[in-house]
């Protein structure tokens, strides 16, 4: 699609159907495969817990992204937000370039996921499939958004049933062996502590709310439906991680569960026999459809930078297909050289402590734009108002921020030097805006 000039611009093409599935597939991605194992080991019976807490942080942050989104439905939203509430260039800047970073380390995270339970079920080296699987995906995020849309719902369809299955598969066991599980035991009377912890492991398997605005231009009637599905996406994968939660610990116990490598299938495989091949191929589909949709937010993000002359112009370039090429192309060759690093737990932690750093920016941007642009147009504002304050968007700000202190210093480390290093990218282009 071309504009006035002649240029080529992003499609409009995502209802609220699609886009809601759009969000419930990221978030329903490699998270709850891979990590439900090792949460229980940390809050053991009492994991299920752990998700509402982490679905309330969600919760809290999603809220104040509705809000944002129906102000500036634009791509690089967290980008936007921050200039338009403090209109300081550099933190704006920042916040654009964390998405960046956080998109292309989550993408390899669920890559290298994917490539695990590839190479359990036809062998090959694990760094090389990974590699592979970013090529083929950004090949999709290259040819468009309908199309790569197209592939998100069939395979957020697929890792759906997976959980459902799993859920129902427990709902028949309920009971049945004559054992009454405790559900709220954590390992060694660990109790709240163990509970926390737990929480700010398996939250990756929330990450994903946020990037639904980041679409927003390719979103028809955005200031609307952006808003509607996010509230949808989160509030579809609480119940469903619930739900499997429970029926996890049910079925295996939380040291079972703990010491899997591939929990929910030996969950399902104890009640239905020779289900495990079935299983692998359901986890092959959710890491790829969470590697798909976090390409094309972070290439998405890129386009909004240079969009707004705070990254080199030709990542803003549009073509044929409707899609930033030169954008889809540079978060193809971060994310592939990232997969060399290999350390799966590193690469998942700077993630969420990077995301928690930009929740915490999106609150306060929401909490200062509510005094700052009082009158702005909002399709949706956030319950729960002191006259002007947004508290929720408060709690999502302390919450992003508490978060923070349950993570090990070397990785506290590592993120600041990726900070250091957008400032010197600032140094070098963002001064030009």
């Amino acid at each position: 699609m071309k504009n006035k000039k002649g240029h080529y611009k992003l499609k409009r093409s995502l209802g609220l159907l699609e886009l809601s599935l759009y969000g419930i597939g990221i978030i329903l991605g490699a998270g709850i495969y891979a990590l439900i194992g090792v949460g229980a080991g940390i809050a053991g019976n009492a994991l299920w817990i752990s998700f509402v807490v982490a679905a309330m942080i969600a919760a809290f942050t999603g809220l104040s992204y509705a809000e944002l989104s129906s102000i500036y439905p634009k791509e690089a939203a967290e980008y936007n937000y921050t200039k338009n509430a403090f209109n300081r260039k550099y933190l704006s800047f920042s916040v654009g370039w964390l998405m960046v970073v956080a998109s292309v380390v989550a993408a390899v995270t669920v890559a290298f996921g994917f490539a695990g339970y590839f190479t359990h079920m036809f062998g090959g080296n694990v760094t090389i499939v990974a590699a592979a699987l970013v090529l083929v995906l950004s090949a999709i995020n290259y040819i468009g958004i309908k199309e790569s849309s197209a592939f998100n719902i069939v395979s957020t369809i697929i890792e759906s049933a997976g959980l459902l299955i799993v859920i129902f598969v427990g709902l028949l066991f309920f009971g049945s062996n004559g054992v009454s599980v405790d559900l709220f035991e954590t390992p060694g009377s660990a109790g709240i502590p163990a509970i926390l912890s737990a929480t700010a492991l398996i939250f990756f398997a929330y990450l994903g709310f946020e990037d639904i605005v980041n679409v927003s231009e390719e979103t028809k009637n955005a200031k609307k439906i952006v808003p509607k599905a996010l509230l949808i996406a989160i509030v579809v994968s609480t119940v469903l991680y619930i739900l499997v939660a429970l029926s996890a610990v049910n079925i295996l116990g939380w040291e079972r569960l703990a010491a899997s490598k591939a929990p929910l299938t030996e969950a399902v495989s104890s009640v239905i026999p020779n289900s495990d091949f079935m299983f692998s191929l359901i986890a092959l589909f959710a890491t790829a459809n969470t590697a798909l949709i976090l390409l094309i937010v972070g290439s998405r993000i890129l386009y909004g930078m240079s969009s707004d002359r705070s990254m080199p112009e030709m990542f803003s370039v549009i073509g044929k297909r409707g899609t930033p090429y030169f954008s889809v192309a540079a978060v193809a060759l971060a994310s592939m050289a990232v997969t060399s690093v290999g350390n799966i737990k590193a690469v998942a932690s700077i993630t969420d402590i990077t995301l928690f750093i930009i929740y915490f920016a999106v609150n306060a941007s929401l909490i200062a734009l509510r005094y700052k642009q009082p009158n702005a147009k909002r399709t949706f504002r956030t319950p729960l108002n002191i006259g002007k304050f947004p508290v929720l968007a408060f709690l999502g700000l302390l919450s992003s921020l508490f978060m923070l202190f349950y993570f090990e210093k070397d990785l506290i480390v590592i993120e600041i030097a990726l900070i250091l290093a957008g400032f010197v990218l600032y140094k070098a282009f963002g001064k030009k805006q």
